[in-house]
C-alpha cells in the first residue's frame, strides 16, 4: 500500500466540507492503526479557498510558517503533517494543502515547486493517474474500498470502486477501470479534458 509521489488528488477548488473529506480519503484502508500508511498520504495536493486556508492558519499555532507555507504542528502519520501553501501562479493569488513527510526536509519546497508546475500547463488536461485520484477523491465511502482477497494477494489492499454496466454494479480495482468507466465517475465539465501523458 506504498505510494509516496507528489500528485494531485482532486480538481476545483475544495470547500470545508470537501477538504476535510479529502485530509482522510483512505479511512477505509485495512489496518488502519496497525501500519506506517505515511505513503499513501505523504506527497498528496489539492487546492482550496482563501477561508479555508486562513480557517487552517487560525486553528492551532504552526509547526513553522515560511515564505508562503506553514505546517501544522499535529502529525496525521509519525513524520507527515499538512503543509498550507500561498502561491502566486499566472498573475493569481491562490491556496493549496499538501501533505509532507517532514523527514525529507527539501520536500515542502519540492512541492510548492511541483504545485506551480503543474498548476502552469499552458492547456488544461489531466494525465490517466491524475482522473483515477479525482474518482477516488470524489465517490463516497460507500461506493468505494481496498480490496481484501477478492483480486488475489498481489491486489490486497488496493483501491476499489463500483462501477455500473448494464443496470448492475460491479466492484472493480480502480487501476483497473477503461477510459470510459472513468469518464463516467468524472464530473461533467472534466470528461472532455485532453489525456495528458504523464510526464
Amino acid at each position: 500500500m506504498t505510494q509516496s509521489s507528489i500528485r494531485k488528488i482532486y480538481f476545483g477548488v475544495a470547500d470545508r466540507r470537501q477538504m476535510f473529506r479529502l485530509f482522510d480519503r483512505h479511512a477505509q484502508r485495512p489496518n488502519r492503526w496497525e501500519n506506517d500508511d505515511s505513503g499513501l498520504f505523504a506527497g498528496e495536493w489539492f487546492e482550496i479557498a482563501r477561508a479555508e486556508h486562513d480557517y487552517m492558519l487560525d486553528l492551532l499555532p504552526p509547526l513553522w510558517m515560511r515564505s508562503g507555507m506553514f505546517a501544522l504542528r499535529e502529525f496525521l502519520t509519525e513524520s507527515v503533517t499538512s503543509v498550507f501553501y500561498t502561491l502566486r501562479i499566472d498573475g493569481k493569488t491562490r491556496y493549496f494543502h499538501a501533505y509532507c513527510d517532514l523527514a525529507r526536509p527539501r520536500l515542502p519546497v519540492e512541492m510548492r515547486d511541483a504545485i506551480v508546475e503543474r498548476e502552469s500547463w499552458p492547456v488544461k488536461a489531466m494525465t490517466r493517474a491524475e482522473r483515477l485520484e479525482h474518482v477516488w477523491s470524489a465517490t463516497h465511502d460507500e461506493y468505494r474500498g481496498y480490496d481484501g482477497e477478492r483480486f488475489g494477494a498481489q491486489h490486497r489492499g488496493k483501491p476499489t470502486t463500483l462501477v455500473y454496466g448494464l443496470g448492475t454494479p460491479e466492484l472493480k480495482l480502480l487501476g483497473d477501470l477503461t477510459d470510459d468507466e472513468i469518464a463516467a465517475k468524472l464530473p461533467v465539465h472534466l470528461r472532455h479534458l485532453p489525456i495528458r501523458a504523464a510526464a
